[in-house]
């Protein structure tokens, strides 16, 4: 169990030069070791089993905001250690409170609700809650769509204090009278800015208003995410009460782990280029490609690369929203084991995933937004550990991104090809992202002429604004 996830790696020492913000009132000092936050013994065991030496920057400032009980907004780049940010503070206070096993009364009422956009993040999240709480009378427990009904609801039933979960099952098991929020103390979103995307947005709001839910400020609201729009936190605001803003890192920057290389490559002519990296990766490493996530468009291109790259003797396999929740997992602990060290995906697997060892990410077709363009070549270089990215650039299809494109390159101390440069002169006006801040986002209230709303989120047009 603890062997899974991302150790820190040669560069970590790096993450002690990036930049931090902090904004909101009353900021905690921030710890510099696991020690100084005073966790309880159990909990102390399991992050040295884990092989935490030492915390993150994400980590140093959320950890006392979240002990101290504050609601906290935390911005921080992919791979920089955001879910145990989150999970050892709920885990430590949650253990310091005596909270053990609340089964068999016929609804589970969970202590703390994590929202995740996909369901294989879930069931990461879930296993890494599970590491800090071995031991203790923790139960940890995911839900999620694409598997049996029963089957989560017989586990729920024999009792959980965190659970993992997706929006959609989440809201099904609470309409079905099997989850309660009646003994909520933490909800936290992961990914934030997807959960509170127009997608999942009314699965949001018609949790935070079931009559169950403590209102905020009774309840502690945590979100993180490696983005956050301004139309993000104005609906965020909502539902958090006097919130800590914390931003980490250089969005990009932190990616100077990650060597980025871009291609122009001509729609038709992608199929052959994927396949040329993939037969030299294997060339220099004695006939097994190195471990390559693919990502596409489209489901019907992930399952059309995977098999034309098997065909062509190299082991590979596909993940996206089409596939059954079996397949999916199948896909992900085959990648994994090195069994198919080429895993082609969509989106569904491009926030959050922490899997060990990934050396390249190839972006067979780029992304709309720079957002999206980091949340990918995350999953590589974690932790201080180097990785690379090579992505394919079709002139007709991609030239809107090339501004953002030049802006993350700069960042990251990449070298910039000239033609992505005359690329960006073409096309100044690009796609909206982020990337030209040091970091992910700033605090809206921090703005000038910024006015919050003072309505309050159990109003429906809330949502509406």
């Amino acid at each position: 169990m603890y062997l899974h996830g991302v150790n820190s790696g040669i560069n970590f020492s790096k993450y002690e030069n990036i930049p931090v913000k902090v904004t909101g009132e009353e900021v905690p000092d921030k710890f510099d070791s696991f020690e100084e936050a005073s966790l309880v013994d159990l909990l102390m065991t399991n992050i040295c089993k884990s092989k935490y030496q030492s915390p993150t920057p994400v980590q140093k400032y959320a950890l006392p905001m979240v002990l101290a009980g504050r609601d906290v907004m935390g911005c921080a780049q992919t791979g920089s250690g955001k879910t145990a940010a989150f999970l050892i503070p709920i885990v430590h206070r949650l253990l310091e409170g005596g909270v053990g096993g609340n089964g068999g009364h016929g609804i589970t009422c969970p202590e703390v609700v994590i929202m995740s956009p996909t369901r294989e993040l879930a069931i990461q999240i879930k296993d890494e809650a599970r590491k800090f709480c071995m031991g203790s009378p923790l139960k940890c427990v995911v839900a999620y769509g694409g598997t049996s009904v029963a089957h989560q609801a017989n586990i729920l039933a024999e009792g959980c204090n965190i659970l993992v979960a997706t929006p959609g099952r989440l809201n099904d098991f609470v309409e079905r009278g099997k989850i309660s929020y009646s003994k909520l103390q933490f909800l936290v979103l992961d990914e934030a800015d997807r959960m509170l995307d127009m997608g999942f947005k009314e699965d949001i709001g018609k949790m935070v208003r079931n009559t169950d839910m403590p209102s905020k400020g009774t309840r502690q609201t945590l979100m993180f995410s490696a983005t956050y729009p301004d139309e993000i936190q104005k609906m965020a605001f909502e539902f958090m009460s006097n919130y800590l803003f914390l931003a980490v890192g250089v969005v990009g920057g932190a990616c100077s782990d990650v060597s980025q290389t871009f291609l122009q490559v001509p729609m038709y002519e992608k199929r052959e280029k994927l396949l040329d990296l993939v037969r030299e990766s294997a060339t220099q490493s004695n006939g097994l490609p190195s471990k390559t996530l693919v990502f596409v468009e489209t489901k019907k291109t992930a399952d059309f690369i995977a098999s034309y790259l098997c065909q062509s003797t190299f082991a590979a396999t596909s993940i996206h929203g089409d596939r059954l929740q079996r397949e999916r997992e199948e896909a992900l602990k085959d990648f994994k084991a090195d069994r198919k060290p080429v895993l082609v995906a969509t989106a569904v697997a491009a926030r959050g995933l922490d899997i060990r060892g990934v050396q390249h990410v190839v972006n067979y077709d780029l992304p709309k937004s720079i957002d999206e363009y980091v949340h990918r070549i995350g999953r590589t270089g974690r932790l201080g550990n180097t990785g690379r990215a090579t992505s394919f650039y079709d002139v007709g299809q991609d030239s809107g991104l090339a501004g953002d494109l030049l802006r993350v390159l700069a960042d990251s101390q990449q070298n910039v090809p000239n033609w992505l440069e005359d690329e960006a002169r073409r096309n100044p006006e690009g796609h909206s992202g982020t990337s030209g801040s040091k970091f992910g986002a700033k605090d809206i209230r921090t703005q000038t002429g910024f006015v919050q709303s003072s309505k309050p989120i159990e109003g429906d047009e809330c949502w509406d604004q």
